[in-house]
């Protein structure tokens, strides 16, 4: 009955966003809960947009988080194509762009990420494109099949993990694909030196040209339509099209209007919020790509962009709203597949983190495990097409203790007999 007179409130109508809805109700939460959309689509999963449903492969209503009926069914209030514009946490209210104020007991932040984009001449043209939400991957995948059928070129700036998905459902459709990176790998700030090279060699042989070493200075184009990209290398490609691959900043405007705490570019920007995903005010929390949290298990504070994050994230932060002794400490994760090869990776190792990266498997046939290690401790591990292993990857780097590195390479050795 408490319950009942409360009103929680989340700001972002992405998977994080809609799984915090869903707990408070699975959780037994009965007071109000509006969930605050600033797309006109109901929330939904963005890693299909860059594979199964970019590729052709998923249609369109497979992506959605919930049936839109079950919003109704749980009694989630829903604010579809209606951006939370200002906050006061003093009066705590959210004031939407159609004028309308919603007063809550708690919030949750949950406002995501958006592209980078590229500050060069030439980003207005017809031909550059970003891939963040439901819209761009419709517009991207109609492209993708033009290109294939008129043999356009697409050139894409950043060999991260969008970028490279991007590029092998460009090369599926038949499009011509070149990738420019500032780096000298693609994945270089996952991956470091010794494993980018890898995903090179496996785009190479499905036809992907890369240009390492360089950035876009000029987007070239002609009545609208882009026709070529320059770099400051001084070389030009052609291009038909165009794909701003550069990483992704975190929405912070309302939390900053709002005076909330905010993280350093150390973690790449983010609401600062603390293990149970609380910021600085006690009343309002944040959680998926937007927030940046103090993780028990690593001593760090950490932003991370990936689908697991938002998936857990979300429900945690719920949790913690409602009282519940929380402490976030779940093992970063992300997969990816591209062609052939599907890979998973767990944990948090940067370039200069570790000392040491062990294979175990055959890497020439892209079927083996890459564990990074820092004083014999294993910091993250990449599987590739090899499957059933990850818990017991996150198990080890939980474990935090010293491992026997010719065992960790051998693939005669269960990883669940390295535990301690």
């Amino acid at each position: 009955m408490v319950d009942a007179h409360r009103t929680f409130v989340i700001v972002g109508g992405g998977l994080a966003g809609a799984k915090a809805a869903e707990t408070l109700r699975s959780e037994g939460f009965t007071g109000r809960v509006i969930l605050i959309c600033d797309e006109r689509d109901h929330p939904y999963e963005r890693p299909p947009l860059s594979k199964g449903y970019l590729l052709g492969k998923e249609e369109r209503d497979t992506v959605f988080v919930h049936e839109p009926a079950w919003y109704a069914q749980a009694q989630i209030e829903l604010h579809l194509g209606q951006p939370a514009v200002h906050l006061d946490p003093a009066a705590k209210t959210v004031r939407l762009g159609d004028g309308t104020l919603i007063a809550y007991d708690k919030l949750l932040l949950a406002t995501g990420a958006e592209p980078r984009r590229l500050d060069i001449p030439g980003t207005g043209l017809a031909g550059v494109h970003h891939l963040r939400r439901l819209a761009h991957a419709e517009r991207l995948r109609g492209v993708l099949a033009s290109l294939g059928r008129d043999n356009g070129h697409l050139v894409i700036a950043g060999a991260g993990w969008i970028g490279l998905e991007v590029a092998a459902a460009a090369r599926s459709y038949g499009a011509e694909v070149t990738v420019v990176e500032a780096a000298q790998t693609p994945l270089y700030g996952v991956l470091g030196p010794e494993l980018g090279g890898l995903f090179a060699d496996l785009h190479r042989e499905h036809g992907v040209r890369f240009h390492f070493g360089a950035r876009f200075t000029e987007i070239i184009g002609q009545d609208g339509m882009v026709l070529a990209v320059r770099t400051d290398d001084g070389e030009e490609h052609l291009a038909h099209d165009v794909l701003a691959a550069i990483g992704a900043a975190p929405r912070t405007a309302l939390a900053e209007q709002a005076g909330l705490a905010l993280a350093g570019p150390e973690t790449g920007g983010g609401i600062a919020v603390d293990a149970a995903l609380r910021t600085s005010d006690p009343y309002i929390y944040a959680a998926g790509d937007v927030a940046a949290a103090d993780h028990p298990l690593l001593d760090t504070r950490l932003r991370v962009e990936h689908w697991a994050n938002a998936l857990n994230g979300g429900p945690a932060a719920a949790r913690a709203m409602l009282g519940q002794e929380i402490g976030y400490d779940r093992i970063p994760y992300f997969f990816s597949d591209q062609y052939d090869v599907g890979m998973e990776y767990s944990g948090y190792a940067p370039p200069g983190s570790y000392d040491q990266v062990v294979c175990r498997g055959d890497v020439g046939k892209r079927e083996f495990i890459a564990f990074w290690l820092s004083e014999g401790r294993l910091l993250a591990g990449m599987n590739v097409n090899v499957w059933d292993v990850a818990e017991p990857v996150q198990q080890l780097i939980r474990s935090g203790q010293p491992l026997d590195t010719e065992a960790l390479a051998n693939p005669e050795v269960p990883l669940e007999s390295l535990l301690p």
